[in-house]
């Protein structure tokens, strides 16, 4: 895998890339980068070309005047044809996930089949957006590494953080270079974005959903129910998962994602 970058409006978009075969891109979500990706990387890189960006004002990547849902998409659009890739499939997680989804509204001709890793394609509830507002408050008071300190704890299963201490512990260690710009605009971005459950009713490619039992953040007895609407999806439900799968049952998490695109 390498390090390439891309610039859109004169800011860097830094991404990874690396290995052969059919496309697969892979978003991460709010609160990490694509570090977070690093064990499905290592393995789909066999048999895949996988393309793993930090998302504007995230990680290595500059922050970029549009961080909607629609504007983080367009990025992703110009990352593929800088990579000359014509089709690729899109697995979002959580943040990444809404990306996707947009991406699949604006560009499905680009898209060979669509992934939700802890993610949803309903909009923000009232009591949804009311929590971002606090999370917004908060950062502009006490800024933003206090405020991915305080809500990282909340991605991991309880018997993760008892179980693998190393794993809570180094990624506690190891949480994302964000602004307090790059946290308020993000939350904003996903208290606007719209509804997508009717991109899941018209979708044409397969639709892979990975849930974590225990995910507090995207609940599953919340969101299972979007599974049966599309007319080509596969489920996976990471039983020992809070909102983090891809690190917390990361061979499971793998086995879903590889079996999905050997699929399609």
């Amino acid at each position: 895998m390498h390090r390439k970058s891309i610039t859109v409006e004169g800011k860097l978009i830094s991404y990874m890339a690396g290995g052969e075969g059919n496309a697969v891109v892979l978003l991460h979500g709010f609160g990490v980068d694509s570090s977070s990706w690093s064990e499905q990387i290592n393995y789909l890189k066999k048999n895949y070309r996988v393309i793993a960006p930090d998302l504007p004002g995230i990680g290595v990547s500059d922050l970029t005047s549009d961080v909607s849902m629609e504007g983080v998409a367009a990025i992703i659009k110009e990352i593929l044809e800088a990579e000359e890739i014509e089709q690729a499939a899109i697995i979002g997680h959580s943040l990444g996930g809404y990306i996707a989804l947009a991406f699949a509204e604006k560009y499905p001709e680009l898209l060979s089949g669509l992934g939700l890793f802890h993610s949803t394609a309903a909009a923000d509830n009232d009591e949804k957006k009311a929590n971002r507002q606090k999370g917004i408050e908060f950062t502009d008071k006490h800024g933003a590494g206090p405020f991915l300190e305080t809500t990282a704890p909340k991605m991991f299963a309880a018997n993760t953080k008892t179980g693998n201490k190393e794993l809570y512990e180094r990624f506690m260690s190891q949480l994302p270079d964000m602004s307090k710009e790059a946290v308020i605009r993000y939350y904003e971005a996903m208290m606007q974005r719209p509804d997508r459950i009717e991109i899941l009713i018209k979708i044409k490619v397969p639709v892979l959903f990975i849930y974590g039992k225990q995910d507090e953040i995207i609940p599953l007895d919340k969101t299972i129910e979007q599974a049966s609407i599309p007319s080509i999806s596969s489920v996976n439900i990471l039983k020992k998962s809070g909102h983090l799968g891809m690190l917390e049952e990361p061979e499971e998490a793998n086995k879903a994602i590889e079996d999905f695109l050997s699929d399609i």
